[in-house]
């Protein structure tokens, strides 16, 4: 960078902190509203009161009703619902059963609770377990997972990118395992969900179970107890029931600010897995950008601003693949995903390889002095991932609770009691702040190049795991 780079950079990051603070001046009485606004939490109430927000469920058409309705109350324009098909999971029961030789060499079984991964198929399958660690390529190559029964975590190593679960089940699948069972790595009997895949029937069985269900497992496991001691590996069969049926899901939008032919994206998740009440991923997120949507509306801005609340994002971001494929793209100049935004105390952006998101972000922490992490690295798991990938800007905002891995989250513990609503609010603040930034006619936000993108995932060490996972794009080759 030349010196006269470096100084062009600085004047235009200078600007837009003059710009942000401007703003904020100009949004005083909204923002100052939202400080002390019951609405969030009476609206995150209603939303948890639901129960199972399942995609496709009865449960999500009535969250996207009260969706709707907070978008109204928000004062956004023309409030609308639009539907999608999509193939609907749905769960039944799932057994484990372990049967290992007593001292006298005698067969005992016992029983164990486990929960289906969405879009796992009905099925049974028995063979041997296999532990594979924290799950990551490297360590299924280590085992012989042939016709076994693959366990692992659900976090992964420190000092690396956290490995996804799809990941992790793709590639022991591929690698010959006949099964799956992902291991919680917090206390506390919490068998974790997830889904397999993005939008279809996987092709093996798998199920969640709690970590301590996990320390058995393990213990009569190949690559577990048999190499410190125990005398024999059990012999494990599991057994799914579920099934896949058409069925429907919707994305609610409103709009503020002006009719203009550009756009930007404000979206969140409002849908949840069907053991909890999604309180935290993603009734905080939902309830974050409604909150930020009664700031936006009354602000004057010089683009148009899109607020979606989408459908099935936990069964494969599949509300916001269907709104990337009905818009116009070349029209919307960035999106702003809320996803984890809310639950705890510090902001964190993931810019997704855009620097000028990254400098949006940046601007919004400087002028208002609140901390926002910025993490460059992208990833494909959350909603920005159908407009990343076709080189829109994204900033994805997220917040940490400073353990690794998702907590409470896709749990029967992710309930009210565990959100703090001071958070929600003060997260909508800054949102609205972010979100009027990008729409800024003096913000440019260049699209991203298709191969940088490629080399920047590369980069991440996720083109395997995304490759297991049939993520990788077609025309990244």
């Amino acid at each position: 960078m030349t010196d006269d780079t470096a100084d062009a950079t600085r004047s235009d990051a200078a600007a837009a902190v003059d710009r942000v603070r401007e703003r904020a001046a100009e949004l005083a009485p909204a923002l100052g509203a939202t400080w002390t606004d019951d609405d969030p939490w009476r609206f995150l109430t209603d939303l948890t009161a639901i129960g199972s927000r399942m995609a496709g469920s009865e449960g999500e058409r009535r969250a996207a009703g009260l969706v709707a309705n907070a978008f109204e109350r928000a004062g956004l324009a023309d409030v609308r619902t639009e539907p999608f098909d999509l193939p609907a999971w749905e769960r039944g029961s799932a057994s484990l059963d372990l049967t290992v030789s007593d001292r006298d060499g005698e067969p005992s079984t016992r029983s164990f609770e486990a929960l289906a991964l969405p879009y796992s198929p009905a099925g049974s399958v028995a063979g041997e377990l296999v532990d594979v660690g924290y799950g990551t390529p490297a360590e299924i190559d280590e085992r012989d997972v042939e016709g076994r029964i693959a366990v692992a975590s659900t976090t992964t190593p420190s000092g690396g990118r956290f490995v996804h679960r799809m990941e992790k089940f793709g590639y022991a699948i591929d690698s010959g395992a006949v099964g799956f069972v992902f291991v919680n790595h917090l206390d506390g009997q919490l068998p974790p969900t997830g889904s397999l895949t993005f939008g279809e029937e996987a092709e093996a069985v798998a199920v969640g179970v709690s970590k301590e269900t996990g320390a058995w497992l393990r213990e009569y496991a190949v690559g577990g107890g048999d190499e410190s001691g125990n005398p024999s590996v059990a012999q494990a069969e599991l057994s799914v029931e579920a099934s896949t049926t058409p069925g429907e899901s919707r994305n609610v939008i409103g709009s503020a600010g002006p009719d203009t032919d550009e756009r930007v994206l404000l979206l969140a998740h409002y849908d949840a897995h069907d053991i909890a009440e999604g309180a935290l991923d993603n009734g905080c997120g939902i309830a974050t950008v409604a909150t930020a949507a009664g700031i936006l509306a009354d602000a004057d801005l010089p683009v148009g601003v899109d607020v979606v609340a989408v459908g099935a994002e936990e069964v494969g971001l599949l509300g916001a693949e269907h709104l990337a494929e009905r818009l116009d793209l070349d029209r919307v100049k960035g999106v702003v995903n809320v996803d984890g935004a809310g639950r705890f105390r510090n902001l964190i952006a993931l810019a997704h390889a855009s620097t000028a998101a990254a400098s949006v972000a940046e601007a919004v922490s400087t002028a208002t002095r609140q901390p926002i992490e910025i993490d460059a690295q992208p990833h494909p798991f959350s909603d920005q991932w159908p407009f990343v990938r076709r080189g829109v800007p994204a900033l994805q905002l997220h917040s940490d609770s400073g353990d690794r891995g998702r907590g409470w989250g896709h749990t029967h513990a992710d309930t009210r009691d565990k959100v703090d609503d001071r958070n929600v609010r003060e997260h909508a603040m800054l949102i609205a702040l972010l979100v009027a930034e990008f729409a800024s006619a003096e913000r440019d936000l260049p699209r991203l190049d298709r191969d940088e993108l490629a080399a920047a995932f590369r980069e991440a060490d996720f083109e395997t795991g995304m490759r297991a996972a049939d993520l990788w794009p077609a025309d990244w080759d």
